[in-house]
């Protein structure tokens, strides 16, 4: 496990989350990355579904931060915080890379419970029509 203090923390994935094209953004990944959430039910498979997803949580957050950033082999593990619809909101965001360097799965998870259940309602609103079938509880 390494760590560099003098970094800054997340650099590299939002550089990819801030890519301007789905080619750019998607060169980042293999293309059946698959995202895990604990705001779906289902995995979100695929560079365009899962830029989908990040367009849309980008926009949902009051504000969000990296605080902790840890590389141990193919792995990368972000700690965040944020404030979602006025509440505090953590996770963790894991990427895991294949031997080539893309990104080949994304292990992303909220807390508390009471802002996964409304994050994922707004995230559902939000991409209705956007990803069939939708990954989301009661929907």
């Amino acid at each position: 496990m390494t760590e560099n203090p003098t970094a800054v923390v997340g650099q590299e994935w939002l550089e990819i989350i801030r890519r301007p094209t789905q080619e750019a953004f998607a060169a980042a990944f293999t293309a059946n990355v698959a995202l895990v959430t604990s705001v779906a039910s289902t995995p979100i498979v695929g560079p365009v579904d899962v830029r989908h997803f990040f367009d849309a949580t980008r926009a949902m957050y009051d504000a969000i931060g990296f605080v902790h950033e840890t590389n141990a082999g193919c792995r990368t593990c972000l700690e965040w915080r944020g404030k979602f619809q006025g509440r505090d909101v953590a996770g963790v965001t894991i990427l895991c890379h294949n031997d080539k360097g893309l990104i080949d799965a994304i292990q992303l998870f909220h807390s508390p419970y009471e802002q996964v259940v409304a994050f994922s309602a707004e995230l559902a609103r939000r991409l209705e029509g956007k990803l069939i079938p939708l990954p989301f509880p009661g929907q």
